[in-house]
């Protein structure tokens, strides 16, 4: 007898492992909370929709089995639920111990009883008080209200600062003035920088350095740009040069190719056509080549990081130069440096429409994972002999 209770003592605890826990109460709130859902719906007022929860519990044989199991169960769940739930209970019964009032379902009422339940009181009150502060500017509240946790993340120090600055960047809107004469209180270029991206979607304009002052029609420092010159190409003894993207614009060379390449390291390493240029594209900076009109009818060539964000910076550069060609981009390339794989950090799943069939493949597998978890190949990492049989150009 006493062999038998003990298996199903040890049948009922491990019957326990099924119950229903406090914690999946918070579990359930989570996603609306991490969609920013809870928070706009509170800031707007609206009254909040009960959450109700059905309890997966002991049964009335594990109850008669192992009483002590299931009372200390249905303690935990009182001990949770003041000022963060109801709970619901009802009758069961086991004819050897029997009726016990337990826990069949848990419902959350109101606002209170979710931020508790989700430990986010302090967040609710900073919420609160950055809503309160924008809710006589219809644009910024309607932007915070649909970006809750993008406005949350901003120190609450600070977000009076971001506020000045945002209202004098709308002020001198087109003013050709430089963003290092912003008179806001106690603002600086320090603090635009960090909150670029914010203030440029408050602003319609983009978050890169340069798109986001010529979005407003403000004046940066000059735009430069860092060329290799073919031994035919120009005059005197500079070959390596970094000048303003309007300096090399107004020159009037002739060049029979251009390479772009993503990273400094290669870009002094490639070889240079006698009657061409090598360009350092920095990345989503490349956009800079395309403002020079001596390249527009020039063949041009380009090779990235073999990853999401490399296929994205051809993208862009191809709206510059439609007849721009990628090379060492392509799948071949790809799977001959599979040892040498790293993680991209971020990737992108942007709709690339500039790509051709043969990129369109390649990226979309990256964005798929077809390959692994986040694959890429940076250019440096591509063996210098497969560069060398594969390099589009004559030096």
């Amino acid at each position: 007898m006493a062999d038998r209770a003990t298996r199903a003592t040890r049948s009922t605890r491990s019957a326990w492992s099924t119950w229903s826990t406090p914690d999946v109460v918070a579990a359930r709130l989570r996603p609306r909370w991490r969609s920013g859902a809870l928070l706009a719906a509170y800031a707007r007022g609206e009254a909040f929709e009960p959450v109700r929860l059905r309890l997966r519990g002991p049964s009335a044989r594990e109850l008669g089995e192992d009483l002590e199991a299931v009372r200390s169960w249905s303690r935990a769940w009182e001990r949770e639920a003041p000022g963060r739930f109801e709970i619901e209970r009802r009758s069961l019964g086991a004819r050897t111990v029997g009726a016990s009032e337990l826990p069949v379902a848990v419902v959350v009422t109101d606002w209170e009883q979710a931020w508790r339940t989700l430990a986010v009181e302090g967040d609710v009150q900073a919420w609160r008080s950055r809503v309160e502060l924008v809710r006589g500017d219809t644009e910024v509240l309607t932007w915070v209200l649909d970006h809750p946790h993008a406005a949350l993340a901003v120190p609450e120090e600070e977000w009076m600062l971001v506020l000045s600055a945002l209202g004098w960047l709308r002020a001198e809107r087109g003013s050709g003035r430089r963003l290092r004469e912003i008179t806001a209180p106690g603002v600086d270029t320090k603090l635009v920088e960090r909150h670029r991206g914010l203030l440029a979607a408050l602003l319609g304009v983009s978050a890169s350095t340069d798109g986001f002052l010529a979005g407003l029609g403000l004046v940066g420092p000059p735009a430069r740009l860092r060329l290799r010159l073919g031994a035919e190409v120009g005059e005197g003894p500079l070959r390596d040069v970094t000048a303003p993207v309007e300096e090399w614009a107004a020159l009037d060379l002739d060049v029979a190719s251009a390479v772009i390449v993503e990273n400094e390291t290669t870009f002094l390493t490639i070889p240079v056509p006698r009657r061409g240029v090598a360009i350092f594209g920095e990345g989503f900076r490349v956009s800079r080549a395309g403002r020079l009109p001596w390249l527009a009818e020039a063949p041009v060539h380009y090779w990235g990081d073999l990853d999401t964000h490399g296929f994205a910076i051809l993208d862009q550069l191809r709206a510059w130069l439609p007849q721009t060609q990628s090379f060492l981009m392509d799948e071949q390339t790809l799977l001959q440096h599979r040892e040498r794989w790293v993680a991209e950090p971020s990737p992108t799943t942007a709709d690339l429409t500039r790509l051709t069939p043969a990129e369109r493949r390649v990226y979309e597998d990256l964005v798929t994972d077809r390959y692994g978890d986040r694959v890429r190949l940076e250019q440096e990492r591509v063996d210098w002999a497969w560069v060398s049989d594969r390099w589009p150009v004559e030096a």
